[in-house]
């Protein structure tokens, strides 16, 4: 069969053609037609024995019914190995139930995906008390990476204040915000956040005078409602920050926050291409061609 390509989703299809072209393979798009009662028809293009599907899964709904469709279409056509590209993984936050009667998410995607999937790569996976992305995909490969590498290189080329203070803004953000802050040379410190509600936070630092007359430079995994992040700022120019910029993995707010953002006194935000949005900036395209560089040249 011809060589290794990648297939992606509609909405994917910029971010794919950059990854295409860095590993210099070919490009197909999915196509997804929706009838008027809701039910979908997936048409792939021409199959590889090696297919890399490019798929960020934010509104993951039907992006998760199309992907198993192709997937059956790809290995009809003869693909025998198929890796998902999902710089964006949903379903992985609901990891417990945490009232009776809840559904565990990320138990029923999980075996989902590797039942139709050799391997699965994914940025940054929302992980809480799963602690390996293997745990989540039984019985085939997968790969968490890090978003930091394309993040310090975008910062260290932006001008970067050698007082910027780094923050997370929560004790689960620590392992990358050390890491970011590690490969830019500059201090880093985490909040300590208290949850009351999905849109309903509180931050607080156990040594805010640090802040003081200094930039801050926020960092998360995911803004989704924007809570956090809203929080967080308000807390840190409270604390005499004289500016307060952010930077995020996966950005799966409404652009429509942007104003609330402002308003709350976010200078700039910008996020990763993990998922197509208005404030991408900083591009993954080095990060996944290097984890997909051995499907292209084996």
């Amino acid at each position: 069969m011809n060589r290794p390509a990648i297939h992606a989703l509609p909405a994917a299809i910029k971010d794919a053609e950059r990854l295409a072209s860095r590993l210099g393979v070919p490009l197909h798009p999915i196509d997804v037609h929706s009838f008027p009662d809701g039910e979908l028809r997936v048409t792939v293009g021409q199959t590889s024995a090696t297919t890399i599907v490019y798929a960020p899964l934010d509104q993951p709904n039907d992006k998760l019914l199309a992907l198993l469709f192709a997937a059956e279409a790809f290995r009809r056509e003869g693909a025998r190995r198929l890796v998902l590209t999902a710089p964006y993984l949903c379903y992985m936050r609901q990891d417990a139930a945490f009232h009776k009667g809840e559904a565990i998410n990320q138990r029923v995607i999980g075996p989902l995906l590797a039942g139709s999937f050799d391997r699965v790569i994914t940025v940054d996976a929302h992980l809480h008390r799963t602690k390996r992305i293997e745990d989540v995909f039984p019985g085939i490969e997968s790969d968490d990476l890090s978003a930091m590498p394309a993040l310090a290189d975008t910062l260290l080329g932006s001008g970067l204040s050698r007082e910027t203070v780094i923050v997370g803004p929560d004790e689960e953000s620590r392992p990358w915000v050390g890491d970011l802050a590690a490969r830019l040379e500059l201090k880093h410190v985490v909040g300590r956040k208290s949850r009351r509600g999905d849109r309903s936070v509180e931050i607080a630092f156990d040594d805010p005078g640090l802040f003081t007359g200094r930039p801050v430079l926020l960092v998360d995994d995911i803004v989704s409602s924007g809570g956090t992040l809203i929080a967080c700022t308000k807390a840190l120019l409270a604390a005499g920050a004289t500016a307060v910029d952010a930077v995020v993995t996966h950005a799966l707010f409404s652009p429509q926050m942007a104003q609330a953002f402002r308003d709350a006194g976010v200078r700039s935000i910008r996020s990763t291409t993990s998922v197509p949005h208005p404030t991408n900036a900083i591009a993954l395209d080095g990060v996944l061609a290097d984890a997909l560089r051995k499907e292209v040249h084996s």
